[in-house]
């Protein structure tokens, strides 16, 4: 991909507003009055220390982001700098507190519902009672859930709109409050210890700014405007906060805020519009009403919406099961990761008042931080060649040594019970990683990578609990089942560079059917004599497949069926891939892998390459997509094809109307699925007509499997299939082991 082709639609303040939006939002609107009552006039030094923690951090993560723009941020990060186990700690964290964060919103968004509405008490009797504020706060977070589940393209630009209305009415604030300010009024300052338990509180205030870095391939001039983005964001937000809680603190008599707060038959107050409404009568009071109600809804709104790239993220390395990120085939959202995180939600409000869901939520971005300072630390210290950073941390290594120590020290003053389910999480994480993601997933962490590389040089106990951790992925099979011989080197080659790529086994197998009249068990017996040719070609494939340097396992199968053994063997043989030849009529299936009663009856039993073999060749790969699941599997055949024979790849993507929200959505999706070098062509015409006049240069096509039901294909066709026996080149047909509906196998 050329520089010229990339789309860079997000200029400087643009970019700045994403990180001042996620920020500036219930924090300052919900949490003033507890700081303040908690560490007196030394609030604002609270919120000023958090600043200062948080821009350590936003140093690392612009350094960070500059070097590798991925979806996934903080999590991506961690996981490629450290290695799976500290990847499974921070995606967890990530996770998990975006939730607690979003149900801490959506608290104070039911306080500014109450507080508009003059609500208070509970519904309800005895245990089964509940307070209406957190009524308010589950009806709310199931809007906000259900509204990202059906997706709502225009939120983004809802969220800026919103941002810049915060500001202003929190300048106006300000700036008015500052006129009727006397430092007489300040309450008494706080210890040292209560003003750092205060950051701890309050910590929740500077979560997001890491999110300015998921979408640094779309910033201009990234090496310079995204540094400013993320480092400006924390700077206004960091002033706006202070300045807002000087005037909290000094423009009303000392005990205003306490009082009022408990003040006995007020409904809900909340601190700064109950200021608001003292310094600048109702019209400012109401202002801020409207705005608290907005920073409450849009912080949770975007913490929802950032989850879903966590969750992304996770399943793209396995740390998670990647069906949790399947894609709604209505709506084009994540529902599983958005139901499963609304879910938690829910139960978050349920269970936790304000404190424990700030705290719980301050704790785990404050692990997450810590640990992606000591990513950027290990990047610059290994080096590896592909780490070509725009900006760069000044100062190298004490900021960053600075900004880990800060940010683990911080978790020592947050509030108790938060502390305990923080790091609760964080063990949890470890387990999983052991039980769960260490034989699934395959990626190692620069760390480890460097550490084993250099066992001899480094010290035993550091080389042991690197090789104690690192992934292993499960032993990857690729099976082969094999009936034409003049497809058995082809087929063969293909299945030995991918497993040479994943470090995993070539299964080779020949069926040989016989009769439902010959036993089995008597067939085994006789197998040379009912299929001389069965030993030849498996010993051919073994040879071929030992060229690679893989591991290489042959069977012959003795089955009563042909085709339906293949899916037998694929579980019998644990295969994680079958690579197999094109059958002659397409197995009356057309456009799919499995056969047509199969496919009515179940899932392929893992991922299926059907190669239609017109000579091996991937030196120029043709890989069309729109996105959808099969086209994970094209894309992971692509780059393993690339590393191993230097491929040029090819992404096409055919769109008749939206010329840049097309462009927008193959970069990104090519950014995702690690092909940003890829050659990007977005066309507009016919899909069939389109993907056959690109393939005319391409060596070998790789297109995803039809999603189209039977009954529909069988009436109109499949394009797929089309496509397959018109173009000269070789073809490649990816199926992604998925479950499908009846509904969708059908239709």
């Amino acid at each position: 991909m050329s520089d010229e082709e990339l789309a860079k639609d997000l200029g400087p303040l643009a970019a700045l507003t994403i990180g001042v939006g996620t920020m500036i939002g219930a924090g300052i609107f919900v949490l003033p009055g507890d700081a303040i009552i908690k560490a007196g006039s030394m609030a604002s030094v609270a919120f000023v220390l958090g600043g200062v923690i948080a821009m350590f951090t936003a140093l690392s993560a612009s350094e960070l982001g500059t070097a590798m723009p991925r979806s996934g941020g903080a999590y991506y990060y961690v996981n490629h700098a450290l290695g799976p186990l500290f990847g499974s700690i921070a995606g967890w964290a990530n996770w998990l507190g975006l939730a607690f964060a979003s149900a801490f919103y959506m608290v104070g968004f039911g306080r500014y519902i109450a507080r508009i509405f003059g609500l208070s008490g509970s519904i309800g009797v005895g245990p089964l009672s509940m307070e209406v504020v957190k009524l308010v706060a589950l009806v709310g977070a199931g809007l906000f859930v259900l509204i990202n589940y059906v997706g709502a393209k225009e939120t983004g630009r809802l969220q800026n709109a919103i941002v810049v209305l915060l500001v202003a009415i929190l300048a106006v604030f300000t700036l008015l409050g500052t006129l009727r300010a006397d430092p007489a009024n300040l309450p008494e300052a706080s210890s040292v210890v209560t003003t750092l338990e205060t950051t701890g509180l309050i910590f929740v205030s500077y979560l997001g700014f890491v999110q300015i870095t998921s979408v640094a391939e779309e910033i201009k001039d990234p090496g310079k405007n995204l540094p400013r983005a993320v480092i400006g964001s924390v700077v206004i937000v960091t002033v706006i906060y202070a300045l807002v809680l000087v005037i909290m603190s000094a423009a009303v008599p000392q005990g205003f805020i306490e009082e009022v707060l408990t003040a006995a038959g007020t409904n809900n107050p909340i601190a700064v519009v109950e200021v608001g409404q003292y310094l600048q009568g109702a019209v400012m009071g109401g202002a801020l009403l409207f705005g608290g109600l907005l920073a409450t809804a849009s912080s949770a709104n975007a913490s929802i919406l950032a989850s879903s790239r966590i969750n992304f993220a996770m399943g793209r390395d396995r740390i998670v099961t990647p069906a949790l990120n399947e894609i709604h085939p209505r709506f084009g959202t994540p529902y599983r990761a958005i139901a499963i995180t609304g879910g938690l939600i829910l139960l978050f409000i349920v269970i936790g008042d304000l404190t424990l869901l700030s705290g719980a939520a301050s704790g785990l971005h404050l692990i997450i931080y810590g640990l992606l300072n000591a990513a950027l630390i290990v990047m610059r210290y290994v080096a590896p060649e592909e780490y070509a950073p725009d900006f760069t941390v000044p100062l190298f290594p004490l900021l960053p040594i600075l900004g880990a120590v800060l940010s683990f020290a911080l978790l020592g003053f947050v509030e108790r019970n938060a502390l305990l389910l923080s790091f609760g999480i964080a063990a949890a994480a470890i387990v999983w990683y052991g039980l769960y993601a260490r034989t699934r997933t395959e990626k190692q962490g620069i760390l480890s990578e460097h550490i084993l590389s250099r066992s001899e040089e480094l010290p035993d106990a550091a080389v042991s609990a690197a090789a104690g951790v690192q992934p292993d992925g499960g032993r990857y099979r690729v099976m082969v089942p094999l009936a034409n011989p003049e497809h058995e080197k082809d087929l063969i080659t293909l299945a030995s560079a991918v497993a040479k790529q994943r470090g995993g086994t070539v299964v080779a197998t020949h069926v040989v059917t016989v009769p439902d009249q010959t036993a089995l068990a008597g067939a085994a017996e006789r197998a040379d004599e009912i299929d001389a040719t069965s030993a030849r070609l498996l010993e051919r494939a073994r040879e071929d497949a030992e060229t690679f340097g893989v591991d290489v396992e042959t069977h012959t199968i003795i089955s009563h069926k042909s085709f339906e053994a293949i899916f037998d063997a694929a579980r019998t043989h644990t295969a994680d891939l079958v690579v197999m030849g094109w059958g002659p009529n397409a197995h009356g299936s057309p456009g799919r892998a499995e056969s047509a009663m199969d496919e009515l009856t179940e899932a392929v039993p893992c991922d299926f390459l059907v190669m239609r073999d017109r000579g091996f060749d991937p030196s120029r790969i043709l890989l069309p997509t729109a996105g959808g699941p099969d086209s994970d599997l094209s894309a992971s055949v692509a780059q393993m094809l690339r590393e191993e024979y230097g491929s040029e790849v090819t992404l096409l993507h055919v769109a008749n109307d939206g010329l840049d929200e097309a462009t927008e959505f193959i970069e990104t999706w090519a950014a995702d699925h690690g092909l940003d070098d890829a050659e990007i062509r977005v066309e507009s015409g016919d899909v069939e007509t389109t993907i056959e006049a690109a393939a005319e240069d391409a060596t070998m096509l790789i297109i995803g499997a039809t999603e189209e039901g039977l009954l529909r294909r069988l009436v109109s066709g499949s394009m797929v299939l089309d496509v397959t026996d018109d173009v000269d080149c070789s073809v490649l047909l990816a199926e992604k082991h998925r479950k499908r509906s009846l509904l969708e196998r059908l239709l």
